[in-house]
């Protein structure tokens, strides 16, 4: 009896599932969706009910059935790449390589004036990976202390910083959620962009508490994780995928490239919990400059009081470097 009422649970934990499936994916009115889910949940429900109080092995088979239905029409669901995008990712970055050189299309510099509304600008950019010389990673805090938004920015010789970005790509009038990134709600955009456009959004606009971690990281080993981005976006363009709130978001990609890297990269919690990401990198020896408490340096790291007291028409890339007076 006992088998029987755990796998009764587990079904349950199916329908439960089901129901958000179907409350995330059914395109139609309030009333409609409501009443599909409610059908749903009720026949199960009815269906699980019945196996589990009168043995009815022909409830369960019902319940298989209708449940194989539900996958079947999950599994028709695919990315597009082909929907009303937001303007902020109506385009996807990609990019060609020729030995050194790297020509980037549809880089964003929007210059926003507040945290929703921006003058477009999309730019073609190149760069030289023999002159790359930097590369930060930026933690976005925006819900709490565990949860960050991972952005890593390459530094150039003559100035340039472009930052890589892996968001979600959201429609027109679409909202970000959570819980939708489990259930097929949005699409994975690869994004370079300015620092000027992507990380003052966040620090002077969305008031999030920004950090910027230099990373100690070899030439050779920058250059090869700035075309392992070049790869990715040309690759996302070309074969649409799904955004996933675990498995596929803006920090579990750059552990995935930069594996790709380092090899035997150690798989940790914090990979998850990404507003830990400091003392993973800490542990691993890959913040660059003198050994100090970590403590110490996510106080160094801290750019948004900064950021915000930026006076006009100053370099915003520069401003955030500037060390503070002791």
């Amino acid at each position: 009896m006992g088998w029987r009422y755990g796998l009764a649970f587990f079904l349950l934990c199916f329908t439960i599932w089901g129901s958000l499936a179907l409350f995330y994916q059914v395109q139609a009115s309030v009333w409609v969706r409501g009443l599909v889910i409610a059908s749903y949940v009720l026949l199960s429900l009815f269906l699980l009910y019945s196996w589990v109080a009168g043995h009815h092995s022909g409830r369960l088979l019902a319940f298989g059935l209708l449940n194989i239905a539900l996958l079947g029409w999950w599994f028709t669901i695919q990315p597009t790449g082909d929907k009303d995008w937001a303007a902020d990712v109506q385009y996807t970055t990609t990019g060609q390589v020729n030995g050194n050189h790297v020509t980037l299309e549809h880089v964003r510099n929007f210059v926003w004036h507040n945290r929703d509304q921006a003058t477009p600008q999309w730019e073609t950019r190149h760069y030289d990976l023999s002159q790359l010389q930097t590369v930060d990673m930026f933690l976005s805090y925006w819900m709490g202390p565990a949860i960050a938004h991972t952005l890593v920015s390459f530094g150039f010789a003559d100035g340039q910083q472009v930052v890589w970005s892996v968001e979600i790509r959201r429609q027109v009038q679409q909202k970000f959620s959570s819980i939708g990134g489990f259930f097929k709600s949005f699409e994975m955009s690869v994004i370079a962009a300015d620092e000027n456009d992507i990380i003052r959004l966040r620090t002077n606009h969305r008031r999030e508490e920004v950090y910027r971690y230099p990373i100690d990281m070899p030439l050779e080993s920058a250059q090869s994780l700035f075309i392992a981005y070049v790869e990715l976006a040309n690759d996302t363009a070309q074969h649409p995928r799904f955004y996933h709130t675990l498995f596929a978001n803006c920090t579990t990609i750059v552990y995935q490239l930069a594996s790709r890297i380092v090899k035997g990269l150690p798989k940790d919690y914090r990979l998850l919990l990404s507003g830990y990401l400091p003392s993973y990198l800490q542990k691993l020896g890959a913040l660059a400059g003198p050994e100090r408490p970590l403590t110490v340096r996510q106080h160094e790291a801290a750019i948004s009081a900064k950021a915000q007291a930026i006076p006009p028409h100053a370099p915003y890339s520069e401003w955030i470097r500037q060390t503070d007076s002791p």
